[in-house]
């Protein structure tokens, strides 16, 4: 079992869902970012979730945006990411996945990022705009180093999209709770369980959900039909604005959620 499936299996043993932390690396600086991502595992995250800044977010939200351009505009580059990486798993044993887009994995080059990943303590990829189908040489560098690779599903997923991603997928599965803008929170909560439900039956072992979750409430929400809860913007916004320390009061705030017991 890879250490991300153990991570989620372990939550589930203490009667929680995961809670899965996102921190963009290099915001405000690199090390900050470290701090910030120590503080975050010791105050409740099961797995985290570093995304290194890229030039062109189009899939991040405004608050994480702003967050990775002044990481780029103070300097911060690929190279920084597995130092930081390696830093913070010297420090605290949660792993450690990289949201990454697929074009600096690309220029990097997949097999010397999946090494230099492997060396740095880093434990796979959550990769949100290539599919399965276009990951070959991906699937091939994590089967060699045992990385875990994390593909996404969304609500507007075919059963035969569903069927390759929970094939192709190892640690869990990128639960998308919807589609374009956030849109209510009841919304959300019916299109996650919805395909939540969906992925069970095309066998997926782990499946989290990300997008939109900010508040205790809605982690415990959905802790109670998947397997774990991703947060990110709330986390970020609370880095920017308090700091480290508030970082660690949020993070706890959001940890506390996971903690309902599972039917």
């Amino acid at each position: 079992m890879s250490r991300v499936a153990a991570a989620i299996e372990k939550a589930h043993a203490e009667g929680r869902g995961a809670f899965v932390g996102y921190l963009p690396v290099g915001f405000p600086d690199t090390a900050t970012s470290i701090e910030a991502a120590v503080a975050l595992a010791e105050a409740g995250a099961d797995i985290l979730e570093l995304g290194p800044p890229y030039s062109d977010p189009v899939m991040d939200g405004e608050v994480i945006q702003q967050a990775t351009q002044q990481a780029l505009a103070n300097g911060f580059r690929l190279r920084d990411l597995f130092p930081a990486i390696a830093e913070i798993t010297r420090r605290v044993d949660v792993p450690v996945l990289v949201m990454t887009y697929w074009n600096p994995v690309l220029q990097y080059g997949v097999d010397r990022y999946a090494d230099d990943l492997l060396a740095a303590g880093g434990t796979g990829l959550i990769t949100p705009d290539v599919t399965p189908e276009s990951a070959a040489e991906w699937i091939a560098a994590s089967e060699r180093t045992g990385l875990d690779r994390v593909f996404l599903a969304a609500p507007t997923s075919t059963d035969e999209r569903l069927d390759l991603v929970v094939k192709a997928s190892t640690g869990f599965v990128y639960t998308v709770s919807t589609m374009g803008i956030t849109g209510e929170r009841a919304e959300l909560d019916a299109a996650a369980r919805r395909l939540t439900e969906r992925l069970r039956a095309h066998g997926a072992a782990h499946a989290c959900v990300g997008i939109g979750i900010s508040t205790p409430e809605q982690v415990a929400g959905v802790v109670g039909y998947a397997d774990g809860a991703i947060v990110g913007t709330a986390l970020v916004r609370a880095l920017r604005d308090g700091g480290v320390d508030g970082l660690r009061r949020v993070a706890g705030v959001l940890a506390s959620g996971t903690a309902r017991p599972r039917p």
